[in-house]
C-alpha cells in the first residue's frame, strides 16, 4: 500500500459552518459504525491538481462525517493493456483500495469537455468482475468536477454515466467547481463559497447512501441473467467444456 496520497490538515475546516454542520449526517439511515470506507479517485498528474485538492478537501469532511478514506495516487499507473494481464502494482493496489471500499468519490477536471485520460485509466482499471470479485458492484458513488472556464457538467455527467455502467449506486447530487484556479488558496485549500457548501452536500449524502445501503451490496447487484448463465455454467449436461473432455 504504497499508493495513497497523505491528508494534512485532516482537522482543519475553516470554510465549514460548525453551528449547521452535522458530525453524523447518516444517523437514523442504519448502522455507521464501522467507519464507512470511501475511496477518492482524482484525473490529474499536475503538480497543483485541483481536482486532487477537490478530493483533499472531500476526505477532510468524510472523516468529519466519520468516515474511513483512501487518496489513491495514480502517478505511475500505466495505461489500460499496456501491462500484459494488466499485471502491474499498481493495478492490482488500485484494485485491492476498490475491494476494501464501500463507496467512491471520483474528481476530474474537464479537459476538451469530457473527462481526463487519467481518470478514464482508473475507471477502466476496476473490472466488473475478476477472480470472482466485484471491485465496484453495488458500492457508492459520489461525482465531481473541477473546470479552468465557466461551469460545466460534461465530466460529472461521464463519469455518472460510467458508474451506472459499473453497477455502481451513483447518488444525485454532484459537485462542479468553475474556474477553479480562483477558488483555491495558496495552501490548496478551497475557499468558503457556494462551491464549498455544495462538496460538503455530496459528502453528507454519499455518507447517508453509503450507510442506507451497507450489508446490502450483494443482494443489490444480483441478477437473474447472472444467476442463469452460473446455473448453465455448472450444468456439466450442457457445458460445452465438459462434454468436449467427455
Amino acid at each position: 500500500m504504497k499508493r495513497l496520497r497523505a491528508i494534512s490538515d485532516v482537522e482543519s475546516l475553516p470554510a465549514l459552518d460548525n453551528s449547521v454542520s452535522k458530525n453524523r449526517p447518516a444517523i437514523g439511515l442504519g448502522d455507521d459504525k464501522p467507519p464507512p470506507r470511501i475511496l477518492l479517485l482524482y484525473g490529474s498528474l499536475r503538480e497543483r491538481s485541483f481536482s486532487r485538492l477537490a478530493v483533499e478537501e472531500a476526505a477532510r469532511l468524510l472523516i468529519r462525517f466519520g468516515a474511513e478514506v483512501r487518496i489513491f495516487d495514480p502517478s505511475d499507473l500505466p495505461l489500460p493493456d499496456q501491462v500484459q494481464g494488466d499485471d502491474h502494482p499498481a493495478v492490482h493496489e488500485l484494485r485491492e483500495h476498490a475491494l476494501w471500499s464501500e463507496g467512491m468519490v471520483w474528481c476530474s477536471p474537464e479537459r476538451h469537455g469530457q473527462i481526463t485520460g487519467i481518470m478514464k485509466a482508473q475507471i477502466d482499471h476496476l473490472p466488473l468482475e475478476f477472480a470472482g470479485m466485484r471491485p465496484t458492484q453495488g458500492r457508492t458513488l459520489a461525482v465531481m468536477q473541477v473546470s479552468g472556464g465557466s461551469q460545466s457538467f460534461n465530466a460529472v455527467n461521464t463519469l455518472r454515466l460510467l458508474g451506472r455502467w459499473m453497477r455502481m449506486i451513483t447518488i444525485p447530487n454532484q459537485s462542479s467547481i468553475a474556474m477553479a484556479f480562483k477558488e483555491f488558496d495558496e495552501a490548496g485549500r478551497l475557499r468558503a463559497s457556494s462551491y464549498y457548501d455544495r462538496i460538503v452536500d455530496v459528502m453528507e449524502e454519499l455518507v447517508r447512501f453509503t450507510v442506507l445501503t451497507r450489508g446490502h451490496a450483494d443482494q443489490l447487484v444480483d441478477r437473474y441473467s447472472e444467476r442463469k448463465a452460473m446455473r448453465q455454467k455448472l450444468d456439466a449436461t450442457s457445458d460445452l467444456t465438459t462434454l468436449a473432455k467427455a
